[in-house]
């Protein structure tokens, strides 16, 4: 068969060969991890969660960049570019080394079915060996211990927030999707998780196998006042007079405590300064992550798809200060919790521009409204086909001192950020 030798053409062909975009399990993965045959001596560090994992890779890449060490980082979903998920040394990886890397894998799979994201996963992991590396960072996609990320074995894991999200897969309870959190930990290495309330069975699987569990509050944590703050571990070390993390949002110290006590369990691997500490912390960057863009109406991008996160969220627009009127533009998926994400936010808005979502699981705007008004919403609400035109409208209608807040998905923030880009060029 000709492979496409393009990225666009590959991608288009992995969206339409498989129809069902989720397919949990190790077996298939492995399989082709094996036939493919490459392999790195570099540290690898996985990172699941609910909330956060996102936040937590964007540090540790910072840090030790600033360490000056050879990082690859893949990460899911996107916003604008394929290319943001695969980054080696902080700069995504060119079209045609993906292009390479898809091949590769579709060569190694032979008859073997793999989804989009499995195929782009051994693809990231192909590219990544292919470099002289000192440190992996991957991102689970969905779950744990039965994601593509999990068929590669890091060396230390962490484990982020913990919430009710993609209960069809993972399970209706904080107890189940815990457990499958904890999948990614591996027997006599660090298991990190940085949730203040961790799950028994996160905890009991992490002992049960004989992990090295390390729990925010417990063995680790951290403390501060408005201008810094302080990490600690229960060894006694203690990193002071540190900067609070360019990522906005209180939620931001439980990410970088995690961070710091995964770099100390792997310090006689790849010992890092204070100095490179500080350095990424107040360097570090994440689109859609509570971003607030410069400018005036002041505008807020934030992935916030879940309850947990909403509540951040909502958190953190309150810590803004005051403005006279908040416009929400919300797009979601058919299986989140909208009333539940809805209910939370709903004090800090004022008018609701809700827009509709593509794919077999986007709301339209109308079913959306639906379940608005059901979370108890009662104010302005305007329908849209697409964010960009719902951003559109509230540039408009909004006032100088007013906010705009685009949240509730990926494909959300995604569309409004490019709306955005395409006006400053």
């Amino acid at each position: 068969m000709l492979f496409p030798d393009s990225l666009s053409g590959w991608l288009a062909l992995l969206e339409n060969r498989h129809v069902a975009q989720i397919q949990l399990g190790l077996d298939r993965v492995a399989r082709v991890r094996d036939t493919l045959g490459v392999r790195s001596d570099a540290v690898v560090i996985t990172v699941g969660g609910t909330n956060g994992k996102g936040s937590t890779c964007a540090m540790l890449e910072a840090i030790l960049l600033a360490a000056g060490y050879r990082v690859g980082c893949y990460t899911s979903p996107h916003l604008l570019r394929y290319n943001e998920r695969v980054r080696i040394d902080g700069r995504e990886v060119a079209d045609e080394t993906l292009v390479a890397a898809f091949n590769a894998v579709e060569a190694a799979r032979g008859e073997t079915s793999l989804t989009y994201f499995e195929h782009g996963t051994l693809a990231a992991w192909w590219a990544f060996c292919r470099e002289p590396l000192d440190v992996v960072i991957l991102e689970v996609g969905l779950g744990g211990r039965l994601d593509a990320v999990n068929a590669i074995d890091p060396d230390c894991a962490i484990v982020t927030g913990i919430a009710m999200d993609h209960m069809d897969w993972l399970g209706d309870s904080r107890e189940k999707i815990g457990f499958e959190k904890a999948g990614i930990f591996r027997a006599g290495r660090p298991a990190i998780c940085s949730d203040p309330m961790a799950p028994s069975t996160l905890v009991d699987h992490a002992r049960a196998i004989g992990a090295d569990l390390r729990l925010v509050g417990e063995d680790f944590g951290f403390s501060g006042d408005r201008s810094q703050w302080v990490w600690w571990s229960k060894g006694g070390t203690r990193r002071g007079g540190l900067a609070y993390p360019a990522l906005r949002g209180a939620n931001q110290l439980l990410n970088a405590s995690a961070v710091l006590m995964a770099l100390e369990t792997l310090r006689q691997r790849i010992p890092v300064s204070m100095q490179a500490i500080r350095q990424g912390l107040m360097l570090v960057e994440l689109p859609g992550r509570f971003q607030v863009l410069a400018g005036r109406p002041s505008v807020v991008l934030d992935v916030a798809h879940n309850p947990q996160a909403a509540g951040v969220l909502s958190e953190n627009l309150s810590n803004m200060g005051f403005f006279p009127e908040t416009w929400a533009v919300l797009g979601m998926l058919s299986d989140k919790d909208v009333e539940g994400v809805v209910k939370l936010i709903q004090d800090r808005v004022d008018h609701w521009m809700l827009v509709g979502l593509p794919g077999p699981r986007g709301l339209s705007a109308e079913a959306l409204e639906a379940r608005v008004r059901t979370a108890g919403v009662r104010g302005d609400i305007q329908r849209f086909e697409h964010p960009a035109d719902a951003y559109a409208a509230a540039r408009k209608s909004a006032g100088e001192g007013d906010r705009i807040v685009a949240f509730g998905s990926f494909l959300t923030v995604a569309d409004v950020l490019a709306a955005v880009r395409a006006a400053r060029h």
